[in-house]
């Protein structure tokens, strides 16, 4: 096939490496047996629809953002992780991410989970 033959690129899927493992978390956690299909519908239209009534433009590119909603709603209303746990573990990931060189894996430190 020739170039010009070829079909056009498709967009990607994930915009961002994270968005793809926030689909895999959904995925997991499904499978895990944490919520139903359909439970996790309502909650990702709740997510949505928070949104939406906050002035989200909805143009799709923080769809992921409201699959992470969608997430942490479900792990708190399963009583999972509580929306401090959440809170307290996105900042400890920041925090390791933020000392991280570029292309080094992240890793927590004891000291990044300290209240």
């Amino acid at each position: 096939m020739t170039p010009s033959q070829q079909p056009p690129a498709e967009p990607p899927v994930f915009r961002e490496p994270w968005e793809a493992s926030a689909f895999a978390l959904a995925v997991a956690l499904h499978a895990r047996g944490l919520y139903t299909w359909p439970e996790w519908a309502q909650a990702l239209a709740q997510a949505i629809s928070r949104a939406q009534a906050a002035g989200d433009p909805d143009t799709g590119e923080g769809y992921y953002r409201h699959w992470l909603d969608a997430l942490e709603t479900l792990l708190a209303e399963k009583g999972v992780a509580s929306a401090d746990e959440l809170h307290r573990l996105e900042h400890a990931w920041a925090h390791a991410a933020a000392r991280t060189p570029h292309g080094q894996p992240v890793e927590l430190q004891p000291g990044d989970l300290a209240p």
